[in-house]
């Protein structure tokens, strides 16, 4: 790992934390497949790292918006999802599964364009946590899920909230990892390395969380689903 190579993904990773800290999720989204550019290495057990990091600044900063319920329901489903996913990593190409993924992020984002709503129950919760642990695992993408369920809340109870899901779900998923082989001690110190540019995305990002609470909230957490959804397809099928 070159100073330069750790220079760029430091830039890719502040710019996805910035996003990140605005609409609730979305950090891994644009930073992990410009950093597996940079390194293949870095997807998918380093960038949890500070994801994890970013998910405990925000659950700190947004903890009067955190539903503890609703997180619990949510990170019930996502341990066999996370599982599963882990599983997917160790026996099957991706590629195809990836596409799936894709798809089906993006219909649940334009199903909420026309009108459909999901409320956070117990039940929808689990589902949504069970796929977001698959994805998260698999893909380092597992906000979308999660994200499609609380468009609807202010922005403090939806960064609060998957804020605290994320703590969870990336310890689990670093866990998970790590039993099949796919996380170790260089995957750690890798993802150590890119915390300054996480921190650095955070701090700047006040005036945009501002901007974002005055009504669009929901139309970021829409667009940048859709865009998840369609970049998983399209960096499969080019």
């Amino acid at each position: 790992m070159t100073l330069s190579q750790l220079t760029v993904a430091s830039v890719m990773t502040a710019a996805g934390s910035f996003v990140q800290a605005g609409i609730g999720f979305g950090s891994l989204l644009l930073a992990a497949p410009l950093l597996v550019l940079v390194d293949p290495r870095f997807v998918p057990g380093p960038v949890l790292v500070p994801g994890l990091a970013l998910a405990l600044l925000m659950a700190w900063r947004d903890r009067g918006g955190i539903q503890p319920g609703e997180v619990a329901w949510a990170f019930a489903g996502r341990v066999p999802g996370s599982v599963v996913g882990a599983l997917i990593l160790a026996s099957l190409s991706t590629g195809a599964f990836e596409v799936l993924v894709g798809a089906t992020v993006v219909l649940g984002a334009l199903l909420s364009v026309a009108g459909l709503r999901m409320r956070p129950t117990p039940r929808v919760l689990l589902g949504a946590g069970f796929v977001a642990g698959i994805t998260g695992t698999t893909t380092s993408i597992g906000g979308p899920p999660l994200a499609l369920v609380y468009q609807h809340h202010g922005g403090e109870a939806l960064r609060g909230t998957l804020a605290g899901f994320f703590v969870m779900g990336s310890m689990l998923s670093m866990t998970t990892l790590a039993l099949v082989g796919r996380f170790g001690a260089y995957d750690l110190l890798l993802g150590m390395a890119l915390i300054p540019g996480t921190v650095a995305g955070y701090v700047l990002s006040p005036p945009f969380v501002r901007w974002l609470d005055r009504g669009y909230t929901r139309a970021a957490v829409l667009g940048v689903s859709i865009g998840a959804g369609l970049l998983l397809i399209l960096r499969r099928l080019a």
